[in-house]
């Protein structure tokens, strides 16, 4: 007699807002918005956060030394270019990517919604 496996339910995960214009440097612009799961100000998101953040915009190998480092999102936002650079000890070309495409604009963004 021959099984056959079980069908069941799609599961519904929310889906991800991924920016692909961003593509042409290296790496993916994340739209930042609750549908993936973060909270939209990133002074809010937890270690977790942080590492999905750079999961999802293709940093899977690099996002790990957020978590080592303990990285929330208000450390996020206190990163300097050195930091990022020397700190996280990561290769020199994907962290210069990090902090140009995603921590400096993410920087940016927060004292931008918050200078009222």
């Amino acid at each position: 007699m021959r099984r056959v496996a079980e069908v069941k339910e799609p599961c519904s995960l929310p889906m991800l807002s991924v920016d692909m214009e961003n593509k042409e440097n290296g790496s993916v612009g994340v739209k930042n918005s609750v549908e993936n799961g973060r909270p939209p100000d990133p002074a809010d998101w937890a270690v977790m956060d942080v590492v999905n953040y750079f999961r999802t915009a293709g940093f899977e190998e690099q996002a790990s030394a957020f978590q080592e480092q303990e990285i929330d999102g208000k450390s996020l936002l206190l990163m300097t270019r050195n930091d990022v650079l020397t700190g996280l000890q990561l290769k020199l070309g994907p962290a210069l990517k990090i902090y140009e495409y995603h921590v400096k604009p993410l920087q940016s963004k927060h004292l931008k919604n918050n200078s009222s």
